[in-house]
């Protein structure tokens, strides 16, 4: 869902998370989120390094900038686009070992 169309009172399913669509709900229940609670506490970069073994690819690094998106709206962050953490993202991955 668009960031500014995101109303915290009525989050329910993955698809009411700011940034997730069919596709982004898709990957996080293969990550055994199935509700939006579920990713309280969860370091999006570890999500990313999961969703790449299970898949046995390598996903486009935005993927990461969503899971940030939506770990911190769910730690009670304001809804954000997903690029907005993009330059947090780089800055974050430099020393860090690739993906898969």
């Amino acid at each position: 869902m668009h960031p500014a169309k995101v109303n915290r009172q009525k989050v329910r399913q993955l698809t009411d998370l700011p940034n997730i669509g069919k596709a982004g709900a898709a990957d996080l229940r293969l990550l055994d989120i199935q509700h939006p609670t579920d990713l309280i506490g969860l370091d999006p970069y570890q999500m990313y390094q999961q969703l790449c073994q299970l898949t046995g690819q390598t996903h486009d690094p935005c993927v990461i900038d969503v899971f940030i998106a939506v770990t911190r709206f769910m730690a009670g962050e304001p809804p954000q686009p997903w690029w907005f953490y993009t330059q947090e993202r780089k800055q974050q991955l430099t020393g860090r070992p690739a993906a898969v």
